[in-house]
């Protein structure tokens, strides 16, 4: 919550507590009378220290110089006012007086929870900070035995003076990120149940209350408190440095020497430390800037900075140093040159030294520094200006936006909605694009307005694709980074495109004159909260948001609030896995590309020229500055995108063409039986061609053949109880009669038997028809293979053919396809009730009988030898004893 929130939070809470207890207090208890012991010793409390905080102190204070009972009860006009309001409130006096202890344990209790919010909700810092969050649980892993110092701070979360220091303290955690891991800032809160004994351990009893903690801090160790400290960040700054100097042995590590160097140590330095670089900053005994310095390249590497006071007349002499403070370069042999800043201050200093070249953050590699080169991807390096803004990058950040990031969400209600709605309506109205990327922006405003409570991406990648085929509308395809290029593929690219979208849109909604001062910034905010794909980053850009951008009221606010919060970000992110080496993450503008934007207050702080700064982003930001560098034409966007339609469409057209013949695959019948068909229409014509073959030659296979049945084929439906297809099976030689089908496994035939059938049939059907032909020129006694099933069990065998075997054939071949489809209709409505043996089916009937059968049997034999058994025992000869 902000500053303002907060305060009035405090007021009420405690404008709350004091009536509460008040009535209390002047219940008519003659036990409470005068306030009681509760008064007194919530008093000592509170006078005792106990509570450090004024502001504690004041409304305490006013609640105590209000009259008593006892006073109440005196004579007079309190007396009067007292009966007035005893009568106004009689019968919430008598409530009070059944059980004031209860009442007045409860309100007590009411009041502390009011006070002591939970940790969640009234935490004064967060994880963005740059602050380590103190807790019962790693109070000890972070204070005891570290190889940093520690400067802690012990607030409440209540305690309005707290509320109103935390912003000093975040801004120097910003001051002094670079001087880790040598000092760190660590907060706890103490208002936070959990942590009050970690408070009472350090002996704290008032708030706030800053301690210093060295290095290797052994158990126990309660720190060092500085006291009497200001709202200010470089008097807390120096104070930092005071503790350090006077640190005990063993000194922190990382810590670079802090004193003053002399001539002959300087004689000796290169000899001793690897570096490329020493800066000597010469100051008065006073000064702070060179151990700032010193602190601030703290994690760099290949430079050192020594301070040099302007007592050491060797030097000074030396390198003819005439102004204090000043930096010089001192170099193997004593070479030397001054260092060229705009300003002699302890920020400048660091930003030049930090650039030198060589001069890199430990851990990272150098950077590489050439005109054209070929990054990892492969990509031809785009020559580009640091000081201009190119469209490639505002076209590609949307390009990710639109395309890859929100199709993270299948699809869009409630907030997500809006805030998609809101960040399509600010690009409509302030994105300064090409025609055609501008009138596909326009069409999917249009459909959005028009749209249902929920839309799916899919449809809204269709109209963001152009679908409809608009004319002069297109969003490019790809990305093509040019000032967001980078040196590996995972660094700055679409998280500087989106930080430069969002400052053109706020820089072109200042210049068009919005009505809304918050119209973008909110847009921004709904946007990366709900589909920025980093949750971390977008958790630190919303408690930023709910820090202060209810300040923002003005359009020159709103551009000013975002070019600090992104200064912001690029604190908090130098020098982790994130930051490119060929692109370090500064406090931006640089003193190169503004040098007017920096000053420094009277003593010595830097500081913002505001005017400036803004008179630099309306400029850099303008779409007027916008360099329009390696972008595609609209002609050859429109192609490709036409292009594209057409080739989707195609793969459309083939997708529908396939699943329609899938389906056509289905539904008709196989090949092998419309051949079939016409083999047996064949057949009742006449003989073919094959007929006049050897006869001699087809009598040995047609003997050959004369024992082996050939595989049925499959009848098949059409929808319902449709025509029934069917071949007719033969041997040569001989002709088989229909096989019953009822008793078909017509899973187990198609899985088998169907492609072999049909080849064998085929193979079959000429040499059948030729026998067939030349037995009807020779009529005589001829037996066929019968293979049939009774009620049981099949019977084969061979039965003659008399002259009307044909009808008989027909007829018969109608009973049995009345009674498959019978059975047919039955099988679909009971399930499954048969099975396959040797691929010869036995119904639920026959094996019916065949248990019996076997069943009776079994009875049988038992009776048999039941029988036997008696008639041999009455048989048995009985020997008579003597």
């Amino acid at each position: 919550m902000n500053q303002s929130r907060f305060r009035g939070w405090n007021e009420s809470v405690w404008r709350g507590c004091v009536t509460l207890l008040r009535a209390v207090f002047w219940s008519g208890s003659s036990r409470w009378t005068g306030g009681g012991p509760v008064k007194s010793a919530l008093a000592g409390k509170l006078d005792g220290g106990k509570v450090g905080s004024s502001f504690v102190a004041q409304r305490w204070k006013l609640a105590a110089r209000r009259p008593t009972v006892g006073q109440l009860q005196q004579p007079g006009p309190r007396r009067k006012m007292a009966r007035r309001c005893g009568r106004a409130t009689s019968r919430f006096t008598h409530e009070i007086e059944k059980c004031p202890i209860k009442i007045s344990i409860c309100a007590v209790w009411m009041c502390f929870c009011l006070i002591f919010p939970s940790a969640a909700e009234a935490g004064l810092y967060s994880a963005s900070d740059q602050v380590i969050l103190l807790s019962k649980e790693n109070a000890a892993q972070v204070l005891v035995n570290s190889s940093a110092a520690f400067v802690v701070e012990f607030y409440a979360s209540w305690c309005g003076h707290c509320v109103a220091f935390s912003p000093v303290y975040k801004s120097l955690a910003r001051d002094i990120k670079e001087w880790k891991p040598a000092v760190d800032l660590v907060a706890i809160d103490c208002a936070d149940r959990a942590n009050m004994k970690v408070c009472t351990d350090f002996g704290i009893t008032g708030y706030p209350t800053i301690k210093f903690f060295h290095a290797y801090s052994k158990p126990g160790a309660t720190g060092q408190p500085i006291r009497g400290f200001h709202r200010d960040v470089m008097w807390l700054r120096h104070k930092i440095i005071d503790k350090l100097e006077t640190h005990e042995e063993p000194w922190p590590p990382a810590c670079p020497p802090l004193e003053p160097t002399s001539q002959a140590e300087l004689d000796s330095f290169f000899e001793t430390n690897n570096v490329q670089h020493l800066a000597l900053i010469f100051e008065e005994s006073g000064s702070y800037v060179g151990r700032e310095v010193t602190l601030d390249l703290l994690q760099f590497e290949d430079i050192a900075v020594r301070r040099v006071q302007s007592t050491e007349e060797a030097l000074v002499t030396k390198l003819g140093v005439t102004e204090f403070p000043s930096c010089y370069l001192y170099y193997p042999g004593g070479n030397f040159t001054r260092l060229k800043v705009n300003i002699e201050a302890r920020h400048f200093y660091s930003y030049a030294l930090q650039r030198l070249p060589g001069v890199v953050r430990s851990g990272k590699p150098p950077p590489v520094i050439k005109d054209v080169h070929i990054n990892s991807t492969e990509e031809p390096w785009r020559l580009f200006n640091k000081s201009r803004v190119y469209m490639g990058d505002l076209e590609s950040a949307l390009h990710y936006s639109l395309r890859m990031e929100l199709s993270a969400h299948p699809v869009f209600r409630g907030q997500t909605l809006t805030a998609l709605k809101m960040y399509i309506s600010v690009l409509v109205k302030y994105f300064p694009g090409r025609p055609i990327l501008m009138n596909l922006l326009k069409n999917v405003e249009t459909w959005l307005k028009q749209s249902d409570e929920e839309i799916s991406y899919d449809a809204f990648r269709e109209i963001l694709d152009n679908k409809a085929q608009s004319p002069d509308a297109a969003l490019p395809d790809g990305v093509r980074w040019v000032g967001c290029q980078s040196s590996q593929p995972h660094l700055r690219r679409y998280p500087c495109g989106m930080w430069t979208l969002f400052h053109v849109l706020t820089v072109q909604a200042k210049n068009t004159g919005s009505r809304d001062s918050q119209e973008v910034l909110n847009a921004m905010r709904n946007y990366v909260h709900h589909f920025f794909g980093c949750r971390p980053c977008a958790e630190h850009f919303e408690n930023m948001a709910k820090e202060s951008m209810t300040e923002v009221n003005t359009l020159t606010s709103a551009v000013l609030w975002l070019w600090s919060r992104h200064n912001r970000v690029n604190n908090r992110l130098a020098g982790a896995l994130s930051e490119d080496p060929d692109f370090p993450k500064i406090q931006w503008p640089s003193p190169e590309m503004c040098p007017s934007c920096h000053m420094v207050r009277d003593n010595g702080e830097h500081r913002w020229n505001y005017e400036k700064v803004l008179s630099f982003l309306l400029s850099y930001f303008s779409s007027s500055s916008i360099v329009t560098d390696y972008l595609e034409s609209e002609s050859q966007i429109l192609e490709k995108q036409r292009q594209k339609h057409v080739m989707q469409q195609q793969a459309l057209e083939t997708h529908e063409r396939k699943a329609r013949e899938a389906v056509d695959s289905i539904s008709q019948p196989p090949p092998s039986e419309p051949a079939m068909q016409e083999e047996e229409e064949e057949e009742e014509e006449g003989p073919q061609d094959e007929v006049l073959a050897d006869m001699e030659e087809e009598g040995r296979e047609a003997a050959m053949m004369e024992a082996k049945p050939t595989p049925w084929s499959k009848p098949e439906m059409n929808e319902g109880l449709g025509r029934r297809r069917t071949g007719k099976p033969s041997i040569v030689g001989m002709r088989m009669r229909e096989l019953p089908q009822d008793i078909v496994d017509l899973d187990s035939f198609v899985n088998q038997h169907y492609k072999v059938t049909a080849l064998e049939m085929a193979a079959a059907r000429v040499k059948q028809r030729s026998l067939q032909r030349k037995e009807e020129q020779e009529p005589r006694l001829v037996f066929r293979l019968g293979i049939e099933l009774d009620a049981g069990v099949g019977m084969v065998g061979l039965q003659p053919i008399d002259a009307n075997f044909k009808q008989r054939k027909q007829l018969q071949k109608r009973e049995l396809t009345g009674r498959y489809f019978e059975e047919e209709a039955e099988f679909n409505q009971k399930g499954h009730w048969m099975m396959s043996v040797f691929s010869i089916g036995f119904s639920k009937l026959d094996i019916s009988l065949c248990v019996i059968l076997y069943f009776l049997s079994c009875m049988c034999l038992l009776a048999m030898y039941l029988y036997f058994k008696n008639c041999l025992r009455l048989r048995r000869v009985k020997v008579a004893l003597p």
